[in-house]
């Protein structure tokens, strides 16, 4: 009790407090984020970081959240190490801008935050945005340059007034200077074509006072009043239009009876719809161009296809053709004779390998199988074709010929806007041995495609 009771005792006891006091405050009113809470490193490079200072202010929205820890050089740039309060909102896509703080030269580090949404920067990482465009070195960098160009623009400027005509504004300003001296001697060598001129406007001028001031019949002012009389006409017809077109919203006459009448609008509509349906099918129908060839392995020949599709709808389509066949077109001659009373008959093949084939076909879709039936190569034939793949794979198979029976299967496979390839056989039950297979490939264009080739041709 001796000892806390002592004055000595009492009086270090109030230093001690005071003391506390004093540190806690210099902490409060410090910038240095280090006092008594969490901090947080970071750091950036410059490439001039002239005009900073260690342990000033680094700010957010111009509030102070930390100081310059150091300023070192690092790899020919300068590193500048920031400790900041370990509150502060700072994520990786947070950037830095160097400001200045005044007109002496002084800067300080302002910090955006970047997205809240982005991961927070961790202590010890690097601010990889840095913005250095408000220096004042730079800035009287640019009024530099600025001032040179300007100093150049007005020498050049002196040099042509003086008439230096090596340089392009001289020589401007000289044809400038003879184009007046031209004009100045054309106006003193024609002053009396110029005063003619002016006399001849003055009377022009005379002449269309005297028009507007005639008053007899034929003049202005009595074609201008007949003008307004036929204003006035056209007005009252309007008026009439007016009139007849308010009987016809009332429904009077024979016109606003048809106008009005719902039996005779239904009857209308029904008419125009029919119409519609009309146009709508024809617009409907959809033309196709096909060109294929394919080689024939057995023969050592080319065989070449050219057909026109007229599909009015989706469930049939019209197809006419011509065939290139090396084979050529055969003709039977039967001759019939009577020699001594004996009638003979003489049977004549014959081949015309300069005339081509026709195809005539009338097609039904059922879903991905068509059934098709016509001309085939100037003979009776039927057909059916299966699609698959959304109709780029299609498997066909025609017989045709049935005196001499024709058989053709193939495969065809569209591999990009209308080209494709097919391959198969031909006359494959042949017993003469013209029978083989076949590669090839072709084209296939629709009316769409058409149209947009068409739009894309310069004319």
């Amino acid at each position: 009790m001796g000892i806390f009771s002592a004055p000595e005792f009492k009086v270090g006891l109030l230093v001690l407090l005071v003391s506390g006091m004093i540190a806690g405050m210099s902490i409060k009113v410090s910038n240095d984020p280090s006092g008594l809470g969490s901090t947080k490193a970071a750091y950036f490079y410059l490439d001039d970081a002239s005009g900073l200072v260690k342990n000033s202010n680094v700010r957010m929205a111009g509030i102070p959240v930390g100081t310059i820890k150091d300023i070192k050089l690092e790899n020919g740039a300068a590193r500048v190490e920031v400790l900041l309060k370990g509150d502060s909102p700072v994520s990786k896509s947070a950037r830095v801008e160097i400001r200045p703080n005044g007109i002496l030269g002084d800067k300080f580090v302002e910090i955006i935050g970047g997205d809240p949404k982005d991961p927070p920067l961790r202590s010890g990482e690097q601010i990889l945005v840095v913005d250095d465009r408000a220096s004042v070195d730079r800035l009287i960098g640019e009024v530099s340059k600025i001032t040179k160009s300007l100093s150049q623009v007005a020498e050049n400027i002196r040099t042509a007034t003086e008439g230096d005509k090596e340089k392009p504004l001289g020589r401007i300003i000289d044809n400038i200077e003879k184009i007046t001296t031209d004009l100045a001697d054309i106006s003193n060598q024609n002053k009396g074509e110029v005063s003619e001129i002016i006399a001849n406007l003055r009377e022009t001028t005379g002449t269309i006072n005297e028009l507007i001031n005639d008053d007899s019949s034929d003049g202005f002012k009595a074609a201008w009043k007949d003008a307004l009389r036929s204003l006035r006409k056209i007005e009252g017809s309007l008026d009439n239009v007016e009139q007849i077109t308010g009987k016809i919203n009332r429904g009077e006459g024979t016109l606003g009876k048809l106008v009005n009448d719902e039996q005779t609008v239904e009857e209308l509509n029904t008419a125009i719809s029919g119409i519609n349906n009309l146009l709508d099918t024809s617009n409907k129908l959809q033309t196709s161009f096909d060109y294929h060839g394919h080689y024939l392995t057995n023969g050592g020949e080319a065989k070449s296809f050219l057909s026109l599709r007229l599909q009015p709808g989706i469930d049939r389509y019209y197809e006419l053709g011509i065939v290139d066949d090396p084979g050529g077109v055969s003709e039977r001659t039967i001759t019939k004779s009577t020699v001594g009373g004996v009638e003979t008959t003489t049977q004549e093949d014959k081949r015309f390998t300069n005339r081509v084939k026709f195809n005539a076909l009338f097609a039904k879709n059922f879903w991905d199988l068509t059934v098709k039936g016509g001309i085939i190569e100037n003979a009776g034939g039927v057909g059916v074709d299966y699609y698959m793949l959304r109709k780029k794979l299609k498997f066909s198979l025609e017989a045709f010929d049935f005196g001499d029976l024709q058989v053709r299967a193939g495969v065809r496979y569209n591999f990009w806007s209308g080209l494709y390839v097919t391959g198969g056989g031909e006359d494959m039950i042949s017993r003469t041995g013209k029978g083989g297979a076949f590669v090839g490939g072709g084209l296939y264009l629709t009316n769409d495609d058409l149209k947009l080739l068409l739009t894309k041709m310069p004319f």
